[in-house]
């Protein structure tokens, strides 16, 4: 069985993050509305990004990691642009200016 860590953007351009093992479903339940406080208020909400792991604890773990990221660093992630996902993977203080230093 696999399980799935996710990213949603909604209407307002936040992104929510979260795991599931039936990713199909679980998508579905958010754009319905009236599962999630947070993507209820803020429909619609898309899938911008979905990675299967093996175990519900990994997935966990990545979701946990993953929302403790800036927007940039997420969207970076959800562009596959690994330049960008590096360069904010660093602290503020240590990021060489570049065109990169996007506020999003």
């Amino acid at each position: 069985m696999a399980f799935w860590c996710y990213i949603l953007k909604c209407r307002d351009g936040k992104f929510y993050t979260g795991h599931t093992d039936d990713l199909d479903r679980r998508v579905a339940e958010h754009r319905q509305g009236g599962y999630c406080e947070f993507t209820s208020r803020r429909l619609p909400a898309f899938l911008e990004w979905a990675q299967d792991f093996p175990s519900r604890a990994e997935a966990l773990e990545v979701e946990l990691r993953i929302k403790k990221w800036s927007w940039a660093k997420k969207n970076a992630l959800i562009a596959g642009d690994w330049a960008r996902l590096s360069y904010f993977a660093r602290p503020p203080r240590e990021r060489v200016s570049t065109s990169l230093d996007t506020n999003g």
